[in-house]
């Protein structure tokens, strides 16, 4: 028998990324696992979810910009200290080394295996949060995270954050090829 958990949300765990947006001369950085993909065409749109109290928001609603970066497993720790130091005491600006793309305002995390540079699309407006919505210009990739060109999961070593435990995972060994076990399904 199932048991009812109420109306919290089950598709835990999520991926941990970086967001970074400028703030002055200075980049910030927060720790996000709520983000979502919109469409595979193109252009493609992704959107992070953050509650009002971080510092980033101002700075990415001022801009216009922020960045998405995939940490892996071993940057853990640096990953966990921008989610819990906050931006508008610290500055998180020499925690990780920067660079850009075509956007001035989306500093990106060179030690970061794979990061996105996003333009503002738009922001949702919740009552303790805001969504935002970022139309992705660039996604940069380093070399040994790929197979045949497209980012391999088991070489990336995501970290993944799941909230009933609250702790980090990180990603196991594949099960099945997607649009083909399903072939094998017999009514």
């Amino acid at each position: 028998m199932k048991k009812n958990l109420g109306g919290i949300c089950a598709l835990y765990p999520m991926p941990v990324v970086l967001v970074g947006a400028k703030d002055g001369d200075r980049e910030d950085y927060t720790t996000v696992a709520h983000v979502g993909i919109f469409n595979f065409g193109q252009p493609q749109y992704i959107s992070i979810g953050l509650s009002k109290t971080h510092h980033v928001n101002d700075c990415i609603k001022k801009t216009k910009a922020f960045s998405v970066c995939i940490p892996t497993t071993d940057m853990v720790v640096e990953t966990d200290y921008c989610g819990i130091a906050s931006g508008n005491k610290v500055d998180k600006s020499k925690v990780f080394r920067a660079f850009y793309s075509e956007s001035p305002n989306a500093p990106m995390v060179e030690g970061c295996p794979v990061c996105m540079d996003c333009h503002l699309h738009e922001t949702l407006d919740f009552k303790t949060h805001e969504i935002f919505v970022g139309e992705i210009l660039s996604t940069f990739a380093d070399d040994d995270v790929l197979t045949d060109g497209h980012i391999d999961l088991g070489k990336l070593k995501p970290m993944l954050f799941e909230m009933g435990s609250k702790r980090y995972w990180t990603v196991g060994e594949p099960i099945a090829r997607c649009w083909d076990v399903g072939k094998r399904y017999k009514p």
